[in-house]
């Protein structure tokens, strides 16, 4: 199994379980959430309830919840909504915090495509949730969902240069 870890925190934020299509030349890597009920699992035993004594649901907790497969999987945090200014600044402090980290072809590779998945995101900022990492470091990649015209479920997006192949 592979694990994709934030470069700039190590938390975890995708794994191979989830596919992914690359876009923006590589920049972005979209990833199709599902919506999935957690919590009480309904288990026949066989057992007849109108025989037995007391109440059918005597001593059971049937919370379920509805969660994103990703969100829960990798307990990602909401953050605030960005406006366009805010949204540029963080783009400005993360090519800074992350072109470093990266080998020389992948920062030139960086370099050239996130101008054109900046243009590609802001347009899409008031339709964005904001994720980071368990950690919910400062300087975290940041994670966008949103909903595609007519989808009940989320697509995720991430910088795919912001993230560290882990095998486990």
């Amino acid at each position: 199994m592979l694990v994709y870890q934030d470069l700039l925190t190590g938390d975890e934020l995708l794994s191979d379980s989830f596919p992914y299509k690359e876009i923006e030349n590589g920049i972005l890597w979209e990833v199709e959430g599902k919506w999935t009920t957690v919590g009480a699992v309904d288990v026949n035993i066989g057992a007849n309830p109108s025989a037995e004594e007391g109440g059918e649901d005597e001593g059971v907790d049937d919370t379920t919840q509805k969660v994103v497969d990703i969100v829960d999987t990798f307990r990602l945090q909401e953050q605030p909504t960005y406006d366009k200014k805010g949204f540029i600044a963080y783009i400005k402090r993360y090519i800074k915090l992350l072109t470093p980290k990266l080998n020389e072809e992948d920062q030139a590779a960086f370099k050239k495509g996130i101008e054109g998945a900046t243009k590609f995101l802001l347009p899409k900022l008031n339709d964005f949730q904001f994720f980071v990492g368990e950690g919910m470091h400062d300087d975290s990649t940041l994670v966008f969902a949103y909903y595609k015209e007519g989808a009940t479920n989320p697509t995720f997006l991430y910088f795919g240069h912001g993230l560290k192949e882990v095998k486990c």
